[in-house]
């Protein structure tokens, strides 16, 4: 199982609030080799089950103890969510939607990576790669071009779900896929209550989902996690506080927008909206539910800019500028994505015209290219290098927190360029100076991705996924031998790497990264 990225929402009130509290987690994917001990062949119904099911989200009671340790409580809101979990549709794409018409009801998510957190307690779980968990044996199918746009084929990732559960069948049970795609909305403090997919945030893989309320209106931020797509923005039409006292979500009315970055450093958020631009009737779009359920391709109509792997997105909580990391790509042959390829990455930012983040203006600049020097002099770190920035982190003083995805093909190799960088990492970066200095460097075959802190920033919570992943570099682990690569964290001789959720604290008690 996957401890991917998570959000600390406190129990307690005082001090007591950053002893107590709810740590929700998303469980993006699984490795077979780990999951199975006997491995992935042949596939079954039980082992697709598994699967799965150690997808989805974890809501947990934590607590910390006199000596300052951490510690699982029990609680009634311990609660999983995973991939057969009943769910419910909002907005544009209702549940009754024929569109959603697919064999069964309604349930689970999947490839669960990023996420966001809303003003009002609730946690968003944003799908990103859905498309690779389904497939077909139908020698008579093909994708349709909104498949194709999607990248759903026979084959998928390799799980090979569809040869044991039909569900997974994409010729068999062709609308199935378009109950993946979204933002599902959990509230970690009602353990009976049902996910709901909030859909007026726009089908696509969502990276991640940055909440923030100017106005009292809800604005979310989304990258679209795949190379030449696209930055989206929703902004909600009424005050959040409005739309929950008359029993209605914030996301269920409201806009969605895609980024256009000009090369003059200047920017406008375009209308995903039915009836504006090119989204007419005329030119084959139905309705609003039509846009959202083909989100990329309404972007492409209207012109938005393609990035190089748009991914977690913060905001400054000094500035109010808005940050984006964008992990790497061939390039895209645009000022917002200066390199041609780009194996190293870089993060943007923009600042919303007059600092209003409903509006439809911003100015952007490149706060790094990221990567190593002695390959790239084009690279702008100052401090440690690193490559392939991907989680992103502003924690209450405005120390940004980058944390990096090194494709397992490229860890540490020199013909890649990332000899010289190693395993994936944190580091701490002040925004004002561009400074940068690596905190931690995780175990080989891991991504280091989730990073939260307690109300008072003494403890830090940090995800390592999936060490002892297959590498390039350091072997490929198999059922006989899951420890080739990694033995992290237990170092058992007779276990397995396990994804693990590290807890840091200061010696002295202090605030971490001060």
């Amino acid at each position: 199982m996957t401890y991917v990225i998570m959000h600390f929402f406190s129990t307690g009130k005082g001090p007591a609030g950053s002893a107590r509290g709810l740590l929700v987690l998303n469980h993006e994917y699984v490795d077979p080799i780990m999951l199975y001990p006997e491995g992935p062949t042949p596939m079954t119904a039980e082992k697709v089950t598994k699967a799965l099911h150690a997808h989805g989200v974890t809501v947990i009671a934590i607590e910390q103890a006199a000596d300052g340790s951490w510690s699982q409580v029990d609680s009634e809101f311990n609660r999983r969510v995973h991939g057969n979990t009943p769910v419910d549709f909002s907005g544009p794409v209702g549940e009754d939607h024929p569109a959603l018409a697919a064999n069964g009801p309604a349930r689970g998510t999947l490839n669960n990576c990023s996420m966001g957190h809303t003003p009002w307690g609730t946690f968003l779980a944003c799908e990103e790669n859905w498309n690779g968990y389904f497939g077909t044996t139908s020698v008579t199918w093909t994708a349709t071009a909104e498949q194709k746009r999607y990248g759903v084929d026979k084959v998928g990732f390799g799980y090979n779900w569809h040869l044991a559960d039909p569900r997974f069948d994409i010729a068999a049970n062709p609308n199935e896929i378009h109950r993946f795609g979204w933002c599902d909305e959990i509230d970690p403090q009602a353990p009976t209550s049902t996910p709901v997919k909030r859909t007026s945030l726009g089908r696509f893989k969502h990276e991640g989902a940055l909440v923030t309320e100017p106005k009292g209106r809800v604005v979310v931020y989304s990258g679209d996690d795949q190379e030449k797509e696209y930055i989206y923005k929703f902004v909600g039409e009424r005050p959040w506080r409005h739309e929950r006292a008359r029993g209605a979500s914030p996301f269920d009315n409201g806009h969605l927008y895609v980024a256009k970055f000009h090369d003059d450093g200047t920017g406008e958020w375009l209308p995903l909206v039915h009836g504006e631009g090119a989204l007419t009737v005329a030119n084959g779009w139905a309705d609003q539910a039509d846009v959202l359920l083909r989100t990329r391709s309404a972007a492409d109509a209207q012109g938005a800019t393609p990035m190089d792997r748009p991914e977690w997105i913060t905001e400054n909580p000094r500035t109010g500028d808005v940050y984006c990391t964008l992990t790497n790509g061939s390039g895209q042959h645009n000022a917002a994505n200066p390199r041609t390829p780009n194996p190293y990455g870089h993060i943007i930012r923009w600042q919303e015209r007059r600092n209003d983040k409903t509006g439809t203006a911003f100015d952007w600049d490149l706060f790094v290219l990221a990567g190593d020097p002695a390959y790239d002099s084009r690279v702008t770190i100052k401090g440690d290098k690193y490559g392939s920035p991907d989680g992103l982190y502003f924690d209450a003083d405005g120390r940004l927190w980058i944390q990096t995805d090194i494709s397992n093909s490229s860890q540490n190799l020199a013909a890649k360029g990332y000899d010289g960088i190693g395993n994936n990492m944190m580091l701490a970066a002040d925004p004002r100076t561009g400074e940068t200095r690596r905190f931690l460097t995780g175990p080989r075959g891991c991504e280091i991705t989730g990073v939260v802190t307690t109300p008072d920033q003494r403890t830090m919570f940090v995800n390592v996924q999936h060490p002892g992943e297959s590498t390039t570099a350091w072997g490929t682990p198999t059922p006989a031998n899951p420890r080739a690569v990694s033995n992290w964290p237990e170092f058992d001789p007779a276990g397995r790497p396990r994804p693990s959720t590290v807890v840091i604290r200061r010696l002295d008690g202090g605030v971490i990264g001060a």
